[in-house]
């Protein structure tokens, strides 16, 4: 058995704003967010192996970043889809095909979440042997309304039980690939993530804690919010070693 992370980075960020550059590409501390990402699996000593799913165009580049940063649990570089569902697909694939299906595990994590902790990908694992299946979240901490096409509010959640799912989203390899080819072989390739797609065949979906800060880098904002953690951390580690 294989623990087997699957990260994509299949867009070009167009809510960013960076012309030409691929937000998973842009630089904090001398490293692109996507190396950023990928360390952390890199480091975990239970991660057996990366794939990673790229914008086309820039697979070149992403196997530079790898050779550059030493990223040599990446077993595989692929073309992400036209969705991110096929991008994920694509990643799945060539997982199966690299590691074999078996009891083998995935996870499924965003290359531009780059404040994943270990601990989280510990409990990925840990849930999918228990349970099968693992939805990182976070608990809602204000208040979720449900509205209709005319932005008229239908539903007021209650927040206790509102959860915010995050990633890694993490399955036996086997099974969330038999449901990708089921949705695409229904016309269905255009999923908002791995667990609504699980949930739509029925599976049954546990979720575990995941880190408040661990946002996807999609806006302008996110970018700065992730370089001024970085800074603190960075800090830290200054004044740390200057005593």
């Amino acid at each position: 058995m294989k623990n087997i992370a699957v990260i994509f980075a299949g867009g070009v960020g167009t809510r960013m704003k960076t012309n030409d550059l691929p937000k998973q590409f842009l630089m904090v501390h001398g490293k692109p967010i996507i190396v950023h990402t990928i360390e952390i699996f890199q480091n975990h000593p239970d991660i057996d192996g990366i794939v990673c799913v790229c914008v086309e165009g820039w697979i070149d580049y992403m196997e530079e970043l790898k050779y550059r940063y030493r990223l040599d649990k990446i077993s595989k570089i692929v073309a992400g889809g036209e969705t991110g569902q096929l991008s994920i697909f694509n990643g799945l694939k060539t997982a199966a095909e690299v590691y074999g299906l078996g009891e083998n595990i995935v996870l499924i994590h965003d290359g531009v979440r780059p404040l994943i902790s270990a601990e989280t990908i510990s409990a990925n694992i840990a849930s999918v042997k228990e349970f099968g299946s693992a939805i990182t979240s976070v608990s809602a901490t204000e208040t979720v309304i449900v509205v209709d096409d005319d932005e008229q509010v239908q539903e007021i959640v209650d927040r206790s039980y509102a959860r915010l799912a995050r990633a890694p989203q993490s399955f036996y390899l086997k099974e969330i690939l038999e449901a990708q080819e089921t949705a695409i072989a229904q016309g269905l390739t255009n999923m908002t993530d791995s667990c609504t797609l699980m949930k739509h065949f029925g599976k049954k979906l546990v979720t575990i804690p995941g880190e408040r800060n661990n946002i996807k880098i999609t806006t302008p904002e996110d970018f700065y919010t992730f370089r001024a953690l970085s800074d603190a951390k960075e800090n830290l580690q200054l004044d740390l070693s200057s005593k």
